[in-house]
């Protein structure tokens, strides 16, 4: 299909997400699942005119604060980020020293080990899987099994497109969490500490980005920007947004 829309398409990133996705479930690392996940995301970028907005750089520029800041940051990635950026979440987590762990909702030994097995093919050097003897608590599903050296240890935890109830386990358990969620109303961008409003196609590669620049600030100023974040304002911001384009459109 790639070959057949040029990238002047106005919706060629949008298609080019969807194949994506599409090959992570031929390959065995998405689920099925995955794909309506991915298209109630599409819907609500499409709210926000499918562009990163200054309330998402602001997120963006806290979520990179705290997790310079962290002791022991840590990656989550499930089916869908493995499909949608592989090699941009090993290159995050090189620029920010945070480990990378697999998991998964629907359970799967297989495609965990598919989903390790991409990352390491996309240049990360270790990939830590969950283990039934690691658990986090009041979650009854896959989830809950974490990685000793990882989630369960970790400060801060980046988990791209999280479920709510683990993101609520998470925070309940004294973590930090950061996510990126489209949908500014799910229980994960509520109860989230930092919540990226934006598509992670986007959101990535433009952490990758800004994360020299706030390298090289003094921990002081790192601390500063975290605690001036407001969660709740720029998800109302995202949230104004949304009707916003909706008022235009009509």
């Amino acid at each position: 299909m790639s070959k057949d829309v040029p990238e002047s398409h106005p919706r060629y990133l949008s298609l080019m997400t969807r194949e994506r996705i599409a090959c992570g479930v031929e390959k065995g690392i998405t689920s099925e699942h995955g794909l309506i996940a991915q298209g109630r995301g599409e819907a609500f970028d499409y709210l926000i005119g499918e562009k990163t907005h200054l309330f998402a750089q602001k997120s963006i520029d806290a979520a990179l604060a705290l997790l310079l800041l962290a002791e022991h940051p840590v990656i989550s990635v499930n089916g869908n980020v493995a499909a949608l950026s592989p090699k941009e979440i090993v290159a995050l987590s090189r620029a920010i020293s945070a480990k990378i762990e697999v998991n998964i909702f629907h359970t799967s030994k297989e495609r965990e080990q598919k989903i390790q097995q991409e990352l390491l093919d996309s240049g990360a050097e270790e990939v830590l899987l969950p283990s039934e003897s690691a658990t986090i608590s009041d979650i009854d599903h896959n989830r809950r099994f974490v990685n000793e050296e990882g989630i369960l240890k970790a400060d801060v935890v980046f988990v791209p497109l999280e479920d709510g109830d683990r993101c609520e386990a998470l925070v309940a358990g004294g973590k930090k969490v950061v996510t990126v969620d489209l949908n500014p109303l799910s229980r994960t961008a509520q109860t989230a500490t930092i919540t990226i409003v934006d598509n992670i196609v986007r959101v990535i590669p433009f952490m990758i980005e800004r994360v020299e620049k706030l390298r090289s600030m003094q921990g002081s100023s790192l601390r500063k920007i975290v605690s001036d974040y407001d969660n709740s304002s720029l998800l109302k911001e995202a949230l104004a947004q949304m009707q916003k384009t909706l008022s235009e459109e009509n």
